[in-house]
């Protein structure tokens, strides 16, 4: 497994091979402003189980989500529609940190929280139509340090990482179309890790 941190990687680099491109920035919080956004969103987000429905029935994930943006937004996925909360302040704060980052804006954000690490998610890309087409999808971990896989479609072709606490990943371009992209649960992590994914919806 590429551990990114232990190497000079460099946030221009794009780390996949052909059809799309992902930037790894590593941290961009010190240690003491990642603990207190860590904190911080597990004490005031509405965190709910998430719900999705599959082959008709009504599954119950122990992971929850919560959805934030500049508007009422409606979002779809896993057949289950949420309707977006109104931003708390270190939400604000840390969409402009990814923003400045970036170079990109994002209107809202679909945020998850994984207990430990077997809690995980599979393989799947972020395609709903309400997400701007080949949009920036920009990835804030805090916690638990946890690997992030990418695969693609046709080719299988793997690129594996670790997202540290404070760190930020993009993806942009055609990723979500040619790449799936998966959290693989390990039993070697006991602690919770908060992820938030700040992306464009189109009305």
């Amino acid at each position: 497994m590429q551990r990114l941190f232990d190497q000079n990687f460099d946030s221009e680099k794009n780390l996949l091979s052909r059809d799309g491109t992902v930037h790894y920035y590593g941290k961009v919080l010190t240690g003491t402003q990642a603990d207190h956004f860590y904190s911080k969103l597990l004490e005031n987000i509405e965190w709910k189980n998430d719900e999705a429905v599959i082959f008709g029935k009504r599954i119950i994930t122990k992971r929850k989500v919560a959805w934030y943006g500049d508007a009422d937004f409606e979002y779809t996925y896993s057949n289950a529609t949420k309707t977006a909360l109104p931003w708390t302040p270190e939400l604000l704060e840390l969409k402009k940190i990814a923003e400045e980052k970036t170079g990109e804006t994002y209107n809202s954000c679909l945020l998850n929280l994984y207990h430990s690490g077997e809690e995980g998610m599979a393989y799947h890309s972020d395609g709903e139509k309400d997400l701007k087409k080949n949009g920036a999808i920009a990835s804030v971990s805090l916690g638990a340090e946890r690997k992030f896989s990418f695969k693609h479609k046709q080719t299988k072709e793997k690129v594996d990482l670790v997202l540290e606490h404070g760190s930020l990943l993009v993806m942009k371009d055609q990723t979500q179309s040619f790449w799936l992209h998966r959290l693989p649960p390990t039993k070697k992590v006991s602690s919770p890790r908060i992820n938030l994914t700040f992306r464009t919806i189109v009305k």
